[in-house]
């Protein structure tokens, strides 16, 4: 591994590892689903990230600095996608019997819109340029990809913990807690979203 990588990980390691809006929602579908099932997801959200860094590395982050009201709506979009996620997962909590079969994980048009309408995700990446733009061996292409591939693994570390303690708590009563809390961090996540 390149010495510009290295750096690079570093630098990504507290942002894609600690629990932030995307780490709790598939940490929560791990839980809830299992991680397979957050696979769809997963791609959906990556891909977006992908497109999405490779615009802001070269240049979509400066037009939309020029564009406040968009990133406004973005930003009221993508907190309301999230707290309509909470709600339903508050919901799944008391379901019982064919109702929590009926219950189905975010697919991979889901993922997507969740990365889409973050402009959180944006700032972050354009932060990352500020560092990495010129990165030996990297450019734009390299630094894109490499966000993107320790994104998702972060993601399934995520889910993987989520399905850990659904195995944890795995009476029906416990299961309802879990899913209760999870909706309640995936709750205040929305109002960060939206307030931040």
């Amino acid at each position: 591994m390149g010495p510009a990588i290295s750096a690079l990980l570093i630098f990504l390691l507290p942002l894609a590892y600690s629990p932030g809006p995307g780490n709790m929602i598939f940490a929560a579908m791990g839980a809830r689903f299992g991680v397979a099932a957050t696979w769809p997801a997963s791609f959906g959200y990556h891909i977006a990230t992908w497109a999405v860094t490779l615009a802001i590395g070269l240049g979509f982050g400066v037009a939309m600095r020029g564009a406040p009201a968009v990133a406004q709506a973005l930003q009221i979009i993508g907190a309301g996608y999230v707290m309509w996620l909470a709600l339903g997962l508050w919901r799944a909590g008391a379901m019982q019997g064919g109702d929590m079969r009926a219950a189905r994980p975010m697919g991979f048009g889901g993922g997507m819109v969740l990365l889409l309408f973050n402009p959180k995700a944006y700032v972050i990446i354009a932060l990352m340029f500020t560092q990495f733009s010129v990165a030996p061996g990297l450019g734009v292409f390299g630094v894109a990809t490499v966000f993107t591939l320790n994104n998702m693994l972060a993601f399934a570390l995520w889910a993987a913990l989520g399905r850990w303690l659904t195995r944890l708590w795995s009476h029906p009563d416990q299961a309802v807690l879990l899913n209760r809390g999870l909706a309640a961090m995936l709750a205040g996540v929305a109002i960060w979203m939206a307030l931040a």
